[in-house]
């Protein structure tokens, strides 16, 4: 039975379900999900979480992300990529140093209006339901963090590449979108590649064919545990395991609090625990439960 989590190279033109969907005939397991969702025209990496380890998705959706991003001055989609539909075009008179100098104002906190073109609900509904049937809702701006911003260069006239790495939360499209209107030409997002996710590096990414063409595709898969390698290692004595397995309350005095990584005396990862006070408690178990 496949368990772990498997590192997409997410092709074009696939949603993040068509991904799991693949993926769920591949391994013969109904138990398949994503962390961050990427939209048919982005590409790079997707987590995928297999088996019992579909219970740590929630704490991989929490994490920063990194993308390399196409940036397209001049013009303003519906959509705020260049998929969507033309609303504007407008004359570029902006060089590359005030570009870079516009990009300052985004760093940091900042508030980001969701796009309509989202799954985000209002009042139960989809935005991106009410938006495909032409209307339009007022969205509260929520705070985002961009921890880096940087331009890496032009590709052509109007279409510059920039890196963001942010945090959860983010639209790097509606980055694009306001990067152009406080420059007063409009700008959308051209292209998207995600870079990184839940700690996890493009260059740890499989694609779809590698998948497929593995003769055993469970030995692609990363361990559970390797999403909480930020965590402290934490060994238990047979008594505590038998607690923890249990899901009671295991008495550690002396243990510094915070998060830890919790193994059996064979090594077998156990779950993501939380200590305080001399008590060590589970938030969330990933043993199999025979």
């Amino acid at each position: 039975m496949a368990n772990g989590i498997l590192i997409i190279d997410k092709p074009a033109g696939w949603t993040s379900m068509d991904v799991c969907a693949k993926l769920r005939g591949i391994f013969h397991e109904k138990r398949v999900g994503h962390s961050g969702t990427l939209d048919p025209m982005a590409t790079g990496v997707l987590p995928v979480f297999i088996g019992r380890a579909t219970r740590a998705v929630e704490f991989a959706d929490k994490s920063d992300k990194e993308y390399i991003a196409g940036l397209q001055l001049g013009v303003v989609t519906n959509t705020q990529d260049t998929s969507g539909e033309v609303l504007e075009e407008r004359p570029v008179e902006v060089t590359e140093t005030r570009l870079a100098e516009a990009l300052e104002r985004f760093r940091g906190d900042i508030l980001q209006v969701p796009p309509m073109y989202s799954a985000i609900k209002i009042n139960g509904k989809k935005l991106c339901e009410l938006a495909r049937k032409g209307r339009e809702v007022e969205r509260p701006a929520r705070p985002v963090t961009i921890k880096t911003l940087e331009l890496l260069g032009q590709q052509e006239e109007n279409l510059y590449t920039i890196r963001v790495h942010c945090s959860k939360g983010t639209y790097v499209r509606t980055l694009c979108h306001d990067i152009g209107q406080a420059l007063g030409c409009g700008g959308c997002m051209a292209s998207l590649r995600r870079t990184m996710a839940a700690g996890f590096p493009l260059h740890s990414a499989v694609t779809l064919e590698q998948v497929q063409a593995a003769e055993d595709p469970a030995s692609l898969l990363l361990q559970v545990d390797s999403l909480f390698q930020d965590r402290e290692k934490l060994v238990l004595s047979p008594a505590a395991e038998k607690k923890v397995r249990n899901g009671m309350t295991a008495l550690l005095h002396g243990l510094a609090p915070g998060e830890y990584r919790v193994y059996s005396g064979g090594g077998e990862f156990l779950a993501l625990c939380l200590a305080k006070g001399g008590k060590l408690t589970t938030i969330k178990s990933f043993f199999e439960v025979n």
